[in-house]
């Protein structure tokens, strides 16, 4: 080869290593955060749990001016605005949850719940949004499209609709101290202004999270906006705050109703507890309610944060032979710290910690 066609192609090398360089350098300016939050994924148990890190904004403040009347405009905006353009269908699941606000030993609040259902894949999510409180929250992976044979793992083309979780969350704690979860019901009936912007079943928890800090302010915030339910699965609230104030928020004759405890702790599950109407699903929803009151009452009204735990395994729905208790988790309100585990697996529980600024 001669020297000028050696010089030839040293120009075309370096021409092709600049060319790489200004598209690597692209891609990190317009993909950089969801980069980082996806390298942040990280399989926590073998039954399908993971946790992940959202890195910088998810334009929740953007959504809240244009809100979702259905599920395709959620998808819309999440696949524009998270996803790049990588399209995404939604599906909600909800059945046999039970959830419960207590305190332990020392006064602590404690707040926990079980999200049981068909397999669906979890994911316990970090987020600090420019305009509001961060938050851990757990995700249903399986309204996002994974399943059991379709995990998160592997290349980022794998990871990649992770992204879109800052808008699924199904309970979750902020650092005020502030948790939430949704339980299914057999009915809702939503009022609806027509001035109001509307969410859904997953982004009423997001602007909760968001948005407020204390039970106070999260039913407020609620009251500003028209809500549908994803799916058709109609669904009421739990809410509770670090100063012990818990709530149940429910939908009925088209306004948000509030049901306040009785007791120095307060019991969720699958009926509507408005009005002492008690409207079940006819499955197990008062039994286990049962179950959670006799355990905390035999306790002299609290419960230790291992006896919390123990409950959630063992007040898990079990549908003849198949477990479909999916995750449990306890957020400690009061320090921010708490336990998840999948799948009853008890072996295995994971500790996580959240800055609280109370």
């Amino acid at each position: 080869m001669t020297q000028k066609a050696k010089k030839t192609v040293f120009r075309v090398i370096i021409g092709i290593g600049i060319a790489l360089l200004i598209i690597l350098s692209a891609a990190l300016v317009l993909f950089g955060n969801e980069l980082r939050s996806l390298m942040s994924l990280e399989k926590v148990d073998d039954y399908g749990m993971y946790q992940m890190t959202y890195c910088g904004d998810y334009g929740f403040d953007e959504f809240l001016e244009i809100g979702a009347n259905k599920d395709a405009d959620i998808e819309a905006f999440v696949t524009k605005r998270l996803l790049k353009g990588l399209p995404i269908n939604l599906g909600v699941t909800g059945d046999g949850c039970t959830a419960f606000v207590v305190k332990n030993e020392k006064g602590e609040v404690l707040f926990g719940r079980n999200f049981d259902f068909e397999y669906a894949p979890s994911l316990q999510l970090y987020t600090a949004p420019n305009n509001g409180y961060a938050s851990v929250s757990t995700v249903n992976l399986a309204f996002a499209g994974y399943s059991r044979d379709n995990l998160p793992d592997g290349s980022f083309l794998d990871r990649f609709l992770t992204l879109a979780a800052p808008f699924l969350p199904f309970d979750g704690m902020n650092e005020k101290g502030l948790a939430i979860a949704l339980l299914a019901v057999p009915e809702a009936e939503v009022p609806y202004n027509p001035d109001k912007i509307t969410l859904n079943t997953t982004t009423a928890i997001r602007l909760v999270l968001d948005k407020a800090a204390t039970v106070e302010e999260a039913i407020e915030w609620l009251r500003q906006y028209n809500i549908y339910f994803s799916g058709g699965i109609e669904c009421h609230y739990l809410i509770a705050d670090a100063s012990g104030h818990s709530v149940i928020v429910e939908y009925v004759n088209h306004e948000l109703c509030v049901v306040e405890a009785e007791t120095e702790y307060q019991i969720a599950s699958n009926f509507i507890a408005y009005d002492g109407l008690n409207i079940g699903e006819g499955f197990t929803e008062f039994e286990r309610y049962d179950r959670v009151q006799n355990a905390i009452e035999a306790n002299n009204g609290m419960l230790k944060a291992s006896q919390s735990i123990q409950l959630l395994a063992d007040v898990g729905v079990y549908d003849g032979d198949i477990d479909k208790l999916q995750w449990s988790v306890l957020y400690h309100l009061t320090t921010g710290n708490g336990e998840i585990f999948a799948n009853r697996n008890t072996d295995n529980i994971i500790g996580f910690q959240l800055d609280v600024a109370h």
